[in-house]
């Protein structure tokens, strides 16, 4: 079972079945579920969070073949607002979903930034690759700010219909070699105290 990640504005709680009730609420909107895979039903039944959680997150997760989480403001943990997952599956790697009522704050690209870590360097992966609908530009937005890159085209089946879709991949020491990047801007600049005579 994965352990509770944190960012800097959000908490990843592992998923529970108790979960189940609050993603019922905000999953099932068609802006939420359109470019998801066709595995989920619409229109979405009314126990649909319930028994996918019970009767396939969860085993999962047991199994260890999956790793799934709640995504959580930092300052109202009570509520959920998304999910984020890791798969152990060919070509499909990492999956989310945020509430309506969250899109467009950056939350998923930060989500996304704490799950890869714990697939690079908890789980022990070398490569991290992910299916998107070219028609799924935010989706696909996130996956460019995070360093990824298109190593194929293909086509998929989504709740919406069959669409063209791109695959990407970063791998273990790209993703390193990223963020060590990134933590070297974000360092403070010393000053330089002048020279004595």
């Amino acid at each position: 079972m994965p352990h509770s990640l944190e960012t800097e504005r959000l908490l990843l709680r592992p998923l529970e079945v108790a979960d189940a009730d609050q993603a019922q609420q905000i999953f099932p909107h068609w802006e939420v579920v359109r470019y998801l895979n066709n595995r989920v039903p619409w229109p979405y039944p009314p126990d649909g969070a319930l028994t996918y959680y019970r009767d396939v997150a969860l085993p999962a997760m047991k199994r260890g073949d999956e790793w799934h989480w709640t995504i959580r403001l930092r300052s109202s943990p009570a509520q959920m607002v998304g999910c984020i997952s890791l798969m152990q599956r060919e070509g499909n790697n990492r999956g989310f979903w945020l509430g309506l009522d969250w899109h467009g704050q950056g939350l998923m690209s930060e989500a996304c930034a704490a799950v890869t870590d714990y697939w690079f360097d908890v789980l022990k992966f070398p490569v991290l690759r992910v299916p998107k609908a070219i028609a799924n530009t935010a989706s696909r937005r996130i996956s460019e700010r995070t360093g990824m890159r298109v190593v194929g085209v293909t086509v998929r089946d989504y709740v919406s219909g069959r669409l063209p879709t791109e695959i990407w991949e970063i791998t273990s020491a790209e993703w390193r070699a990223r963020r060590q990047a990134m933590a070297s801007l974000s360092q403070p600049v010393k000053k330089r105290t002048p020279e004595q005579p």
